[in-house]
């Protein structure tokens, strides 16, 4: 070995020479050492041969990059930079490309942690006339995911409890990872509360327990449950909550027919419309509560069996009926809106809940009236009074 130059026997009539430069990658080289060489010229004006190790690495590596490919064997590289899609790697001293989605099964945020590390792959491809190879680290991950997946899904049973991380959230649900195999937690079976969005209790990449509710045939589709590892909200339901007794709660949904009233975590009870107001005339339930709000109700009917509960609204004031002949004593005057017409006369609402009918005959005493439209219109206040009284 000189400053310079490395002289190589290859036993020829001369020695060839190769530059040190070729060999900066291996600093503890010493004489004796045996190498890959390829004779780049016979002979120079000095009668030695020229040779190249840089070569014969290229054409060695091509080789072995070939029979990896061919064969289907694991390679170390050396991951040595990003670039744009993915990362340039070092495999047997040829450069190959690792693309992004090839690095790992699931989305890679932070390329930056692999570069300057030795990995496995496998090599996916190779482009001969532009001398371009590919290679797989999602490969190899997938080919041991396969295997766990087979053990995990031949131990599969209904009511199994396994821990799994979330993969992905979605409006309508999340998936699971238990392992090399995705399970569905449903957005109704996360809680017992009704929520907007999974993201509202869990979060991406969060270790969670969960049970196995059911799977199809071949396994493929597995259903899961979160909510079903703790005790359902209706079964602990107090005793003190009974038909009559008054409860407070939170409106969640609100449906033309009526609102849904949360009394407690997971229980729900429905508030129809028509036990909102003591008003006769039915009228949506946008217009009495809103989403959010916190209202009393009493407790209508509850069946803890079929763990359903049917609120009222109305019934935290006095019907208006209980002293209808001291308000409205036959012979009073009052005023009052109309509110509906018949062919037979005019509804008027004397308050609400309080609802009389003028007969068109007692409309006017000059007029003929066909039709009560014709003498008022719906919403009018007009003055009255009572003739008779019918509860």
């Amino acid at each position: 070995m000189t400053d310079k130059d490395i002289i190589i026997d290859i036993n020829a009539k001369s020695e060839g020479v190769i530059s040190k430069n070729e060999f900066r990658y291996n600093p503890d080289l010493k004489v004796g050492d045996k190498v890959e060489v390829i004779v780049d010229t016979r002979e120079d004006k000095s009668g030695q041969l020229v040779l190249s190790h840089r070569k014969a690495r290229v054409i060695k590596a091509w080789e072995r990059v070939n029979e990896a490919h061919d064969e289907g064997h694991i390679v170390q590289g050396f991951v040595k930079c990003r670039t744009k899609g993915g990362m340039i790697v070092d495999v047997f001293g040829i450069e190959a490309f690792l693309p992004g989605s090839q690095i790992d099964v699931k989305p890679i945020r932070d390329y930056d942690q692999y570069t300057n590390k030795n990995m496995d792959f496998k090599v996916v491809k190779i482009n001969h006339e532009f001398k371009n190879v590919v290679v797989s680290h999602k490969a190899l991950i997938e080919a041991d995911i396969e295997e766990q997946k087979k053990g995990i899904i031949s131990q599969l049973e209904k009511g199994q409890v396994l821990e799994g991380t979330v993969k992905n959230m979605t409006s309508y649900g999340v998936f699971i990872d238990l392992g090399g195999v995705d399970g569905l937690i449903h957005i109704t079976d996360l809680s017992w509360s009704r929520i907007n969005h999974p993201s509202e209790i869990l979060e991406l990449d969060q270790t969670i327990k969960v049970v196995i509710l059911d799977f199809d045939d071949d396994k493929s589709k597995i259903q899961l449950g979160l909510k079903q590892l703790t005790q359902h909200p209706w079964d602990k339901l107090g005793d003190d909550v009974t038909d009559g007794s008054k409860v407070t709660g939170k409106v969640v949904v609100i449906a033309d027919y009526g609102a849904f009233i949360e009394v407690d975590e997971g229980i729900e009870g429905l508030v129809h419309v028509s036990e909102m107001s003591w008003s006769t005339h039915l009228r949506s339930a946008q217009d009495f509560v809103n989403v959010g709000d916190e209202i009393e109700a009493v407790v209508l009917n509850l069946d803890r069996e079929s763990r359903k509960m049917s609120l009222g609204m109305k019934q935290l004031s006095e019907d208006p009926w209980t002293d209808i002949t001291k308000k409205f004593p036959i012979g009073s005057n009052h005023t009052g809106s109309v509110r509906n017409f018949t062919n037979f006369g005019v509804f008027i609402e004397l308050e609400e809940g309080i609802d009389g009918l003028i007969y068109i005959s007692d409309l006017s005493w000059t007029k003929k009236i066909k039709h009560p439209s014709e003498f008022l219109s719906l919403n009018d206040k007009i003055e009255v009074v009572i003739l008779d009284l019918r509860c």
